[in-house]
């Protein structure tokens, strides 16, 4: 019966034996190795879930950073946009000002200007007026031949003089009353 020898399914001994060691090594890993690997694995996977908290922090930092970033950006952009609205206000005020005290100072100038016309031309008049005089005198001794005494007819002299200066200012209060 050899045939019933070989057949496999038969339990023998090795069999036996075989699944006795497999047992004990199964036994071993179970009671040391399979308590190891869990507890390496519970500090890798409790190592993995402080990783991600600490990253999920630093992401809600980092958010909270921007916003902040943003608000300060935009606190600048308004001081800014206040600042050069102010200075435009301040260029504003200093060319009106300006402007003010420009068409002041030519005011003045001009009323020196006028005033120092006016002074030139009385000027100008007491002297013609005076020199006419003189010149009349002159051309009265020509005429009659014989010298004139200016003190005797000075009422005369004097009447064409005060005529001349009162054409003379006739003439420059016309003149000055064309001002632009």
């Amino acid at each position: 019966m050899l045939i019933a020898d070989s057949n496999f399914l038969i339990p023998n001994s090795t069999l036996v034996v075989e699944l006795v060691a497999f047992l004990i090594v199964l036994g071993v890993i179970g009671k040391f190795v399979l308590p190891f690997l869990k507890e390496k694995l519970d500090e890798r996977a409790d190592l993995i879930k402080g990783e991600l908290a600490a990253a999920d922090e630093a992401k809600a930092d980092a958010t909270a950073a921007d916003e902040d970033r943003k608000a300060a950006l935009e606190e600048a952009r308004h001081q800014a946009r206040e600042i050069v609205a102010q200075a435009n206000r301040t260029a504003e005020q200093v060319r009106t000002d300006a402007q003010s005290n420009g068409h002041s100072e030519y005011e003045r100038i001009l009323g020196n200007a006028e005033n120092e016309v006016a002074l030139a031309r009385q000027r100008a008049v007491d002297e013609a007026a005076n020199r006419m005089g003189e010149i009349v005198m002159d051309v009265a001794e020509r005429v009659i031949g014989r010298e004139v005494d200016a003190e005797a007819h000075r009422d005369l002299i004097d009447e064409a003089v005060e005529a001349l200066r009162a054409d003379a200012a006739g003439g420059a209060a016309a003149g000055s009353g064309v001002r632009q």
